[in-house]
């Protein structure tokens, strides 16, 4: 049992966090390319994306592990980005620290999800059971591409009104 739920019930829980922090995330970085600021989707995005790396400390473990060091760096990313985004209200060079941490934040996510996609999906695991072979590599080195592609783009694009609540509607 964690947190009052079976093993099974707290995956799931956890999953679901994830992809709706994936989700919300990639709202947030393609309204970020259009700079609209969507502060709806962002405090969804950070919420959900604070909690499935919290949870991840949940799971029982014997010592650390990979995916305690993600999530460490996950949320000490985390923290930046909610601390431009909501306490300095992305004044300054806080805005390009907002757009790069939000969207390292959400490549993390991503990047544990293509893990945890050559782990548990048999047709993957297949092609790759060690996650050392060509095809976990390339799928990595190409999510790893599309997310600097976007974190550039992200960085250039979004300028928000100076005026722009930061609790408005998505």
């Amino acid at each position: 049992m964690i947190l009052g739920m079976s093993i099974a019930t707290f995956t799931l829980v956890h999953v679901v966090l994830s992809l709706v922090g994936i989700f919300a995330g990639l709202v947030v970085v393609f309204g970020m390319l259009g700079s609209k600021r969507l502060d709806g989707w962002a405090a969804l995005f950070l919420a959900t994306t604070v909690l499935t790396s919290v949870t991840g400390f949940f799971f029982p473990f014997d010592k650390i592990l990979p995916s305690h060091i993600v999530g460490i760096i996950s949320l000490v990313v985390l923290g930046i980005a909610i601390l431009a985004l909501y306490a300095l209200h992305l004044a300054g060079s806080w805005r390009w620290i907002y757009v790069v941490s939000a969207v390292l934040a959400l490549y993390l996510n991503v990047f544990v999800g293509v893990v945890q996609a050559f782990q548990k999906l048999p047709f993957l695991a297949s092609l790759a059971p060690t996650q050392s072979e060509p095809p976990f590599l390339i799928a990595q080195c190409v999510v790893l591409a599309i997310f600097i592609v976007l974190g550039i783009v992200a960085v250039r694009s979004f300028h928000p009104p100076a005026n722009s609540p930061t609790l408005s509607a998505a």
